[in-house]
Parts: structure tokens; C-alpha cells; sequence
């Protein structure tokens, strides 16, 4: 079952969401929009997860508003305060989840792209939060301090990424492994994107390349890795 709904994040301000329901639940997860916003193809995310077993809130970072139109995305983008989002908005979704102490009653954060790098930033600044799943999304490394990473993470990383180059996400990985964070991390020989279905096609970004094969694999890490640290 899928509902739209509203949470409190922990300053009591009202966030609109996208709650889709697990019927026997394991545990549940936050999942973060890409820089589109809450569209269907994000939905549709959320949907598999609660097929999956884990219930699944994307909070609506935008309020409401979400395009197809890369410039305006940016825009969007650019005009979210990031450290808010996370350590309000995907806080309180976790706080939410959390509250309806569901199977394991653990709680992960998982998000593409933009979505990627809150989840970097989630795992820092939501203490409540149990595990982390990055797709293909970092902040800026001036904002990472790895040493407040304290639950396990796991990242799959696009070799051919031309938003997101692989020299960073070096970088990344060496603030994770000096900071001895519990990091497990899957590079595809692939292009940004590579998890979205609707990458592809008439109207995709040419940086960005759908692929089957590698998403169903990265899938299928994740799902193993949350079955073992939410299960």
C-alpha cells in the first residue's frame, strides 16, 4: 500500500512524503530523490523496496515541485539548503520510521544521485539512522568529516561518471578509510545514472546511460547488505 503523507521533522516543520508499506516488513528506509524531485520514477523506487520487504518513505525535499528539464532541476537543486535537508528533513523521516517500529525496527537512508550525496550527509548528521546506501552522489569533500560516520555504509560508483569523477570519490574513500568508517564500496563500468530506467531513450542527458545489467547487480547488493544490517 502507498500513501502521500506528512511527518514532523525534529524543529516541527510539516514535510510532505511518499510512504510506500511493506506487508511483512523487515525493517524500512528513507530513500532520497534525485535532483528531478518526488517523481514517479522515484515512486516507483519506494514501491520496489516495499516489495522487497522494507517499508520506504522519500521525503519530498521540494515541496511538491519536481520537472523533466535538466536546467530546471539544477535550479532546484541549487536553491535546497543540503545540511538541512538532511539533518532535518531526512531525519525527521527517519524519526517517523523509527516510530512505527517496524520488524528489525532499524532504519537505512538510501538516495541517488543528489540523493547520493544527502545520504553521505545523513550519515553524519542522523544519529538515529542504522545503515547507508550511496548511489553515484557525493557533497563537496569540505563538507565531509568522516569521523561522525558511525553506521555502515555501502556505495556504488559509476566509472564513467561525468558529474561525479571517480578521482573524488578516491578522495572520498580516503577520508572513509582514515576515519576507519565501515564502508563497503561496488565500481561499475558505466555512466551516471546507470540505476535510473528512464535514463535512456529520447531526452535522457547524454552523461547519463541506463543499465540494466549493472543496476539489477547493484540491486542485489543492496538488498543483501540492508537484509543484514535492518533484517
Amino acid at each position: 500500500m502507498a500513501q502521500s503523507l506528512h511527518f514532523q521533522r525534529p524543529d516541527g516543520v510539516s514535510v510532505p512524503g511518499y510512504l510506500a508499506e511493506a506487508n511483512r516488513p523487515l525493517g524500512a528506509v528513507v530513500v532520497i530523490q534525485e535532483w528531478w524531485g518526488l517523481n514517479d520514477q522515484i515512486r516507483g523506487v519506494a514501491d520496489r523496496f516495499a516489495r522487497a520487504g522494507f517499508t520506504a518513505l522519500v521525503p519530498d525535499l521540494y515541496r511538491g515541485k519536481h520537472t523533466v528539464e535538466a536546467e530546471e532541476a539544477h535550479h532546484l537543486m541549487t536553491g535546497l539548503d543540503f545540511g538541512q535537508a538532511a539533518s532535518q528533513d531526512v531525519r525527521g523521516a527517519v524519526q517517523y520510521l523509527k516510530g512505527l517500529k517496524l520488524g528489525s525496527g532499524k532504519v537505512g537512508v538510501t538516495g541517488y544521485c543528489m540523493g547520493g550525496a544527502l545520504t553521505v550527509l545523513s550519515s553524519m548528521l542522523v544519529p538515529e539512522a542504522d545503515a547507508g546506501v550511496v548511489w553515484y552522489g557525493m557533497p563537496p569533500l569540505e563538507f565531509v568529516d568522516a569521523s561522525q560516520i558511525k553506521i555502515p555504509l555501502q556505495a556504488h560508483w559509476a566509472t564513467q561518471d561525468a558529474f561525479f569523477g571517480i578521482e573524488g570519490v578516491d578522495a572520498l574513500e580516503a577520508k572513509f578509510a582514515q576515519a576507519g568508517v565501515n564502508y563497503e564500496a561496488h565500481r561499475y563500468l558505466a555512466q551516471h545514472a546507470f540505476a535510473n530506467e528512464t535514463a535512456q531513450g529520447p531526452g535522457r542527458l547524454p552523461q547519463t546511460q541506463y543499465d540494466a545489467a549493472w543496476a539489477q547487480q547493484a540491486w542485489d547488493r543492496t538488498m543483501r547488505f540492508f537484509g543484514k544490517q535492518l533484517g
